[in-house]
């Protein structure tokens, strides 16, 4: 999967001490998964889950979540958001 972009990741974890290690290790397994569905990325990323069309992460045991838009057939990962557990329960991320 092409993942759009690293970059929001690389920015989150600056601010989050903790957030750096886990992140990669989620975008490496990304990058190099050819999912065709949300029940192949749950079988990856077992607690992923569709909110709309998005596709919301736990990530380190559920202290962050990532929010992504994922097109199947052009293989591409659009990061919407990364959070903090804290700020994704407030839901303006719902309005991405």
């Amino acid at each position: 999967m092409r993942v759009i972009s690293r970059r929001a990741l690389v920015e989150f974890s600056r601010q989050h001490a903790g957030s750096s290690s886990p992140l990669d290790a989620w975008y490496r397994i990304a990058r190099a998964a050819d999912w065709s569905n949300l029940v192949e990325v749950q079988q990856t990323f077992a607690s992923a889950e569709a909110v709309g069309d998005l596709t919301i992460f736990n990530i380190k045991g559920n202290t962050y979540r990532l929010i992504a838009r994922i097109h199947y057939r052009l293989k591409i990962i659009y990061i919407r958001a990364v959070l903090a557990h804290a700020d994704y329960d407030k839901g303006a991320w719902k309005k991405l």
